[in-house]
């Protein structure tokens, strides 16, 4: 893959990135689409490298629920494994003269209801160990459902950056120049003000012969609002100081480079600060573009309707 030759030489260098100078050392890009590190941490035990609170709070609705449900129905096949080895007989209300199926479908769902603290009554333990192991079952339910609730509640009330932005990044006219843009935009019912952003750019550029990451700042137009309730499109005018300076569409093909972008704002509902981050590569770059209005007023003029669904819609456009 071909690189620049040098970059602009009035672009200042960040040494505070958090990322490594060696690019032999990174695969990939920096940060991954939906912000979170392209990292893979080797070296520790599985069980040591990750947390399992963080995991379950982190994932997708649908697994966490899925994850709920397996638990469920395995330490319930568990207990009921254990009640029918040390016999059905020993668990009062069972019909011990039909098929070891039916026994032991009545045994698991004794299980439930006991794991649950529901208890029904038509089955009952007989005997120490039967009972022992009810009364172990019955705390394990109620400890399992006080982790469970701990977990819906932490999922629930987390505070989340409901932000979106858009799919691409454009160069496009900007006053008499050219401007890198990127639009970003709330897309719940959230009210947040003082929204704060940082754009770093990332480059493999050459360096006395060796390739190496350089991070340069991308002073924005706005990197501040009072209050951010329709979209915002970040403006990095391409000036003389600029590392994007003399840049042109062949560049962003041939170059590896990745623009990180950091946001955080009030959020009015959480009363506290939240954060978000997403990056793009030069090859997420739209070379000769600009965005589409995504906000119109309504047809009574009585609202602003912003149209989520235009974000990341844009034209092409010559200069």
């Amino acid at each position: 893959m071909a690189f620049l030759n040098s970059i602009n030489s009035k672009a200042k260098a960040l040494l505070n990135s958090g990322f490594g100078t060696n690019s032999s050392s990174y695969g990939g890009r920096f940060l991954n689409k939906d912000g979170t590190a392209n990292v893979q941490k080797r070296g520790m035990g599985f069980f040591n490298h990750i947390s399992w609170f963080h995991t379950l709070l982190d994932m997708p609705s649908w697994k966490f629920i899925s994850v709920i449900l397996f638990f469920y129905i395995v330490i319930n096949l568990v207990f009921a494994l254990i009640y029918f080895a040390i016999g059905v007989e020993h668990l009062n209300g069972i019909n011990t003269s039909s098929s070891l199926w039916v026994q032991f479908g009545q045994a698991y769902f004794f299980s439930a209801q006991t794991f649950t603290t529901v208890g029904y009554g038509h089955i009952s333990p007989s005997g120490f160990l039967t009972s022992a192991i009810s009364a172990a079952e019955a705390l394990t339910g109620l400890l399992s459902f006080a982790i469970a609730t701990g977990l819906f509640f932490g999922r629930f009330s987390k505070p989340v950056a409901f932000l979106k932005f858009s799919h691409n990044a454009i160069i496009a006219p900007y006053r008499d120049g050219t401007a890198l843009m990127l639009r970003v935009t709330p897309f719940k019912n959230t009210n947040f003000t003082e929204a704060e952003v940082k754009v770093t750019l990332g480059m493999n550029v050459p360096e006395n012969g060796v390739m190496k990451n350089q991070f340069y700042t991308l002073d924005l137009e706005m990197d501040r609002v009072n209050s951010l309730n329709l979209s915002w499109t970040l403006v990095h005018p391409i000036t003389e100081e600029s590392p994007l300076y003399g840049f042109l569409k062949e560049n962003f093909t041939n170059t590896t480079g990745e623009i990180m972008v950091f946001v955080k704002v009030f959020d009015d509902m959480y009363s506290t600060v939240v954060s978000t981050r997403t990056s793009y590569t030069f090859a997420e770059v739209v070379y000769g573009a600009k965005f589409k209005p995504m906000f119109t007023r309504s047809n009574d003029n009585s609202k602003t309707v912003l149209h989520l669904n235009m974000l990341n819609e844009f034209e092409h456009v010559s200069f």
